[in-house]
């Protein structure tokens, strides 16, 4: 990274422009430290038409599905033992970080 900061000059457009096509679309999927990410384009008349980005978070923390399925962390949460007088159960604490950690807890 420090290699990248010396070749950026101060002033000096950093990124180019780049024409877009007219029509395209394209999908980007990987497994990234949190979970699963995904970017959706789509290009009409050389413009972009939509972008959908369905993040780890997205998946790990959603709702109930139409079914009525809760999503994979609450369905983790249901049942944990809280220690009597907790205000702020430790259980739930390590659930909830094993499914989303932050970066920092990702690089320890």
């Amino acid at each position: 990274m420090e290699r990248w900061v010396r070749a950026l000059t101060p002033g000096e457009a950093f990124c180019h422009p780049w024409p877009l096509p007219d029509q395209a679309s394209g999908v980007g999927l990987i497994e990234a430290a949190r979970g699963s990410l995904g970017h959706w384009l789509r290009i009409e008349r050389g413009r972009i038409a939509g972008y959908q980005i369905i993040a780890p978070t997205t998946w790990n923390f959603s709702p109930r599905d139409a079914a009525g399925v809760p999503g994979a962390l609450e369905q983790a949460l249901v049942g944990l033992p809280v220690g009597e007088g907790e205000r702020v159960p430790l259980t739930v604490q390590h659930v909830v970080r094993s499914f989303d950690p932050c970066m920092v807890c990702t690089v320890h």
